[in-house]
C-alpha cells in the first residue's frame, strides 16, 4: 500500500488564562502612623504577599471543564492550594481506595508530592473521596441517581469528590485533574502551585454508553498502545472500548479452540504490514486496565463478511473450501463464511464463547456490516442464529445497523453508521424492542480527514473538523428513533492509514473530546463558542502529557512551541521478535500495565 507522506503535527500551548478569575491587586503597603511613610520591611511583606497571590492565582476557571459538567457554582474566594503534605482520604470501600490511588498517581509525577493514601479519618485532610450517596438538597442530589454522577466541592482547606459508585468517583478524579494547572499532566516534577479553583461542580451523564472504537485488524496495535487509548477514553469520561479484533487483513484474538485463526489469520496487515495477535493473558491485561479506568470492553468478531483471514486460516469455512490468499488491501465485501454449512456455526459458537469468557461486560458485538454476497433470507438467518448464540452466553448482541432486518431478541443494539438520519429500516428494528448506539459516519468517525490537506485519513463520508463532530444531537439524529431508545454514542476508528500510536492520536485529538461532550453533556450546557474556548485550554494538557494533536485552526490555541510531529512511515515500524509480531511504536510515554 502507497504512504500519504506526513507533516508535522504542533499541538500547541502554553497555559491559558483563567476566564473567570478577576485580576489581582496587590494590598496597599501599610504606612507608619508617625511618617506615613512605608518602612522597608513594610515593603517587602506587601510585595511578598503580592506574589503570593499572583503565584496562587488559579489559571483555570471552574467552568472549563470538559465535557461541561451539569451545574457549575463557583466561588473565587474559595479557590484551593494543594500542599506538598497532603494525602488523598478516602472512604473504606475497595472501589473508592483504587480510585484514590489512581488519583495519587495521576498528581504524584508533576507535584514530586507523597501523597499517600489513607482511610478517612473523623478531621479529614485536604484531598477527601467519600463514597456515598449524597445528602445536600439541591442540584447534588442528582449524584445520587445516577451510577456515574459525582460531586465535587472546592474550599480553602480541602476538595471533596463524593459519589455513590466508584464510577462516579472516578469521573469526580478526571474532572479535579483538569481543574489543576496544565502542567499537572507532567511525568517529571514542575515547580508549581498547585491551584484548584473554588465552588461545587454537580456532573452526571446523558447517556449510559459513551465510547470509541479501535480497529486493530487493518493494523495491530499492541497491548501498552491499546492502553493508552484506555487513558485518553478515560480523561473525557467515555466508557467502553470497542475492539474490532477481525477483519479481512487479520485476526487478532487467540481462540484455543481454533488455533490458526491467530497464527496463520494474524499474520498480516494493510501494506503488507507486520501483524500480531492478542493471546488469552494479552486481552486480560487489556481488559483488567480498561476495568480499573471503568471502562467496558466491546469485543467485536465480525460475521459473517469481513473474514478473509479466519478463511486463510481455515479453508473449510469458506463457501468453495478453498483457501484465499492472505489480503492486504483495504476493499469490503467481497469474504464471508459460509451460511449453509453447519461448521460454520460450530465455529461461530467456539469463537463467541472464548470471546465471552475473557470478557466480563455484557456486550458481544458481531458485526454483520457489508457482507454483501450474503443475501435476503441466507443473510438474516445466519445472523439470527448468531443472535441466539450470543444470548445462550448470557449477553447482550451488538451489530452494526445492516443486521436491523433479522428478528429481534431482548436487548439487541444496532450500531447505526450511516450518513442520513431517515433510515425507515433501524427505526422499525428500534418499533420492535432494538435500541440504538449512534456513529454517524460525517460527525464521529475518527478516520475521516479534517480538511482536504490531511495527511492521512479518508473522505468518503465528508471532512470531519472539530466543529462538525461537535455539532449533532443524537437524541433527534434519526428519523422514527426516540430519545429513550438511543443508548448511546461511540466513535470508531478505522485503521486502514493508521499506523502509529501517534497517528491514532493525531485522529483522535482533538475530535474526541467534542465527541464526549456530545454524549455526555446535556443540550443546554454545551454551545460551541464555549466549547471551543474551554477545549483550547486543554492544548497546553496534551503538550505536558505528549499527546500528539492536530492543531485545528478553528479552536483559539494559546501561543505555545512546537509540539509533537508524526513520526515519518520509517519511524514507526521495525522488524518484529520472534513470535511476536506487533511493529514497534512510539512508547516513551505509554502507561505500565503489568
Amino acid at each position: 500500500m502507497s504512504r500519504t507522506p506526513r507533516t508535522g503535527v504542533a499541538p500547541v500551548p502554553e497555559q491559558p488564562s483563567r476566564p473567570d478569575a478577576a485580576p489581582t491587586r496587590a494590598a496597599p503597603p501599610t504606612v507608619t502612623p508617625a511618617t506615613g511613610t512605608p518602612t522597608a520591611g513594610t515593603l517587602a511583606r506587601s510585595a511578598a504577599q503580592a506574589a503570593g497571590r499572583l503565584l496562587t492565582r488559579p489559571t483555570v476557571g471552574l467552568g472549563d471543564v470538559v465535557p461541561a459538567p451539569a451545574s457549575v457554582r463557583p466561588r473565587p474566594a474559595a479557590d484551593f492550594v494543594l500542599p506538598a503534605d497532603a494525602a488523598v482520604r478516602v472512604s473504606a470501600d475497595a472501589g473508592a481506595r483504587e480510585v484514590a490511588g489512581h488519583l495519587a498517581e495521576l498528581l504524584r509525577p508533576a507535584t514530586g508530592y507523597p501523597l499517600p493514601v489513607a482511610d478517612l479519618p473523623p478531621a479529614p485532610g485536604p484531598l477527601q473521596l467519600t463514597l456515598a450517596a449524597a445528602t445536600p438538597q439541591g442540584p447534588a442530589a442528582t449524584v445520587s441517581a445516577d451510577a456515574e454522577g459525582y460531586r465535587l466541592d472546592v474550599d480553602p482547606d480541602a476538595v471533596r469528590i463524593t459519589a455513590g459508585t466508584a464510577t462516579g468517583l472516578f469521573h469526580g478524579v478526571q474532572t479535579l485533574r483538569q481543574l489543576l494547572p496544565a502542567a499537572v499532566e507532567s511525568r517529571t516534577p514542575v515547580a508549581q502551585h498547585w491551584v484548584v479553583p473554588g465552588g461545587m461542580i454537580v456532573d452526571r451523564p446523558r447517556f449510559p454508553y459513551r465510547g470509541a472504537m479501535l480497529d486493530v485488524a487493518r493494523h495491530f496495535f499492541g497491548v501498552e498502545e491499546v492502553c493508552r487509548v484506555i487513558d485518553h477514553l478515560a480523561r473525557y469520561k467515555l466508557n467502553h472500548l470497542h475492539l474490532h479484533l477481525t477483519d479481512d487483513q487479520g485476526w487478532r484474538i487467540a481462540v484455543d479452540s481454533w488455533p490458526r485463526l491467530a497464527t496463520v489469520g494474524g499474520r498480516t496487515a494493510v501494506g503488507g504490514d507486520p501483524g500480531g495477535w492478542y493471546t488469552a493473558a494479552d486481552y486480560r491485561r487489556i481488559v483488567a486496565y480498561a476495568a480499573r479506568r471503568h471502562v467496558t470492553v466491546v469485543p467485536e468478531v465480525d460475521l459473517p463478511g469481513h473474514t478473509n483471514a479466519a478463511l486463510v486460516a481455515y479453508p473449510e469455512l469458506a463457501p468453495d473450501k478453498i483457501a484465499p490468499p492472505p489480503y492486504t488491501g483495504t476493499e469490503v465485501g467481497f469474504s464471508y463464511v459460509d451460511p449453509t454449512d453447519e461448521r460454520t456455526y460450530d465455529f461461530v459458537a467456539d469463537v463467541l464463547g472464548e470471546v465471552a469468557a475473557l470478557t466480563p461486560g455484557p456486550w458481544l458485538h458481531i458485526g454483520g456490516d457489508e457482507a454483501y454476497k450474503v443475501k435476503g433470507a441466507a443473510y438474516t438467518g445466519f445472523v439470527e442464529r448468531a443472535q441466539r448464540i450470543v444470548a445462550g452466553l448470557g449477553r447482550t448482541v451488538v451489530g452494526w445497523h445492516q443486521i436491523a432486518p433479522a428478528g429481534q431478541v431482548d436487548g439487541r443494539v444496532l450500531q447505526w453508521w450511516g450518513t442520513d438520519g431517515d433510515d425507515p429500516t433501524v427505526a422499525e428494528a428500534v418499533r420492535r424492542g432494538a435500541r440504538v448506539i449512534l456513529s454517524p459516519g460525517n460527525h464521529a468517525y475518527l478516520d475521516m480527514k479534517y480538511a482536504p490537506d490531511t495527511p492521512i485519513g479518508h473522505d468518503w463520508a465528508g471532512l470531519i473538523d472539530v466543529h462538525r463532530a461537535y455539532h449533532w444531537d443524537p437524541a433527534t439524529h434519526l428519523t422514527g428513533v426516540p430519545a429513550e431508545a438511543v443508548l448511546g454514542v461511540e466513535a470508531p476508528l478505522w485503521t486502514e492509514s493508521v499506523t502509529s500510536l501517534a497517528e491514532i492520536e493525531f485522529m483522535v485529538f482533538p475530535r474526541l473530546p467534542a465527541l464526549a461532550e456530545v454524549a455526555w453533556s446535556t443540550p443546554s450546557t454545551r454551545s460551541w463558542p464555549g466549547f471551543r474556548e474551554r477545549l483550547a485550554g486543554h492544548g497546553p494538557r496534551w503538550h505536558a502529557a505528549g499527546i500528539a494533536f492536530h492543531p485545528s485552526p478553528e479552536i483559539p490555541w494559546p501561543a505555545a512551541p512546537a509540539g509533537r510531529h508524526l513520526p515519518d512511515a520509517a519511524e514507526t515500524h521495525r522488524n518484529p521478535a520472534p513470535g511476536q509480531l506487533s511493529p514497534a511504536r512510539d512508547t516513551a510515554t505509554t502507561p505500565d500495565v503489568r
